[in-house]
C-alpha cells in the first residue's frame, strides 16, 4: 500500500503502469464528448452528482431550445433554464451554477479571453465562481481549455486506493498535484487517462467490484486480496 499518512506521491513508473494497463485494455477514449468548448463548459456544471446519460439529455434539450450559447443563457429567466436542464438533477441549483458561470465568462470577455490567460490566473478565476468547485474547474480547464491539469473524481480515488497506490485519505489537491509532479505535463494524456479509468470503474471497478470480471485483477492489490481464486481466473 501507500507510504506516508495522507500523503500521496505514486513513482512515475506505477502510474505510467496503471494507465498503460488501461490503455491496452480499452484502446483511445473519445472524452470528453462535445460539439465546442462551450459545451463542455456547460457539461461540467450539469455533470455534478449525476450520471453523464442524464447530462446527454439535458444536454439536448438546450440544444433543441437554442439555448446552448453563452448569449441565449444568459437571455434565459431561470424557470426556462432550470426546467429545460431537468433532466440532469438539481436542476434549480445547476440553473444558478449555470448563470453565474456564464455571467463569469462574459466579465472575462468570452471564452476566447479566458484561454489566453495563464493556467494559473484561469484555475484561480473559475474556483471563484459560485458552484464550481476544484473538479469542475479542472474539467474545464482540461477538456475545454486544453490545460494539463489532473481531475480527481470518485473514480479515480477508488481505482487508486484499490490499486494500493492511495489511502483515501487524500484531499483533492494532494491527488492532483501528485499526478502532475509524476507525470510530464500533457493534455492528451491527462485527458485520455482520466477517460480510461471512467471506462474502467463503469465496466468492472464499480462501487462493488467486479474482480472475477476484471482483466487487470492480477495486477490490483485489492484484486489479489480477493483470493488467488480469482486472481487466477483468466480475463474475460
Amino acid at each position: 500500500m501507500a507510504s506516508g499518512s495522507a500523503g500521496f506521491s505514486p513513482a512515475a513508473e506505477q502510474l505510467r503502469g496503471l494507465y498503460d494497463a488501461l490503455a491496452d485494455l480499452y484502446g483511445p477514449q473519445p472524452w470528453w464528448p462535445a460539439d465546442s468548448a462551450f459545451e463542455v463548459m456547460v457539461g461540467a456544471v450539469l455533470t455534478q452528482n449525476t450520471a453523464w446519460s442524464n447530462v446527454e439529455k439535458a444536454i439536448g434539450r438546450l440544444k433543441a431550445a437554442e439555448l446552448l450559447s453563452l448569449p441565449a443563457l444568459l437571455a434565459a429567466d431561470h424557470d426556462t433554464l432550470a426546467e429545460t436542464i431537468r433532466p440532469s438533477g438539481y436542476f434549480n441549483i445547476k440553473a444558478k451554477r449555470l448563470r453565474s458561470l456564464c455571467e463569469f465568462l462574459a466579465q472575462q470577455g468570452g471564452l476566447q479571453a479566458l484561454a489566453m490567460r495563464d493556467l494559473g490566473e484561469q484555475r484561480q478565476a473559475l474556483l471563484s465562481v459560485n458552484g464550481i468547485g476544484p473538479e469542475t474547474a479542472d474539467d474545464i480547464l482540461l477538456y475545454a481549455l486544453d490545460q494539463p491539469v489532473f481531475v480527481i473524481d470518485t473514480y479515480t480515488r477508488r481505482l487508486l486506493q484499490r490499486w494500493g497506490l492511495a489511502r483515501g485519505s487524500e484531499t483533492y489537491e494532494q491527488l492532483r498535484s501528485a499526478f502532475e509532479r509524476a507525470l510530464a505535463p500533457d493534455v492528451h494524456l491527462f485527458q485520455q487517462y482520466h477517460a480510461l479509468i471512467v471506462m474502467h470503474a463503469k465496466e468492472v471497478c464499480r462501487k462493488v467490484p467486479q474482480c472475477a470480471s476484471c482483466a487487470l485483477v492480477a495486477r490490483c492489490w485489492t484484486g489479489r486480496q480477493a483470493g488467488p481464486q480469482i486472481a487466477s481466473q483468466p480475463a474475460g
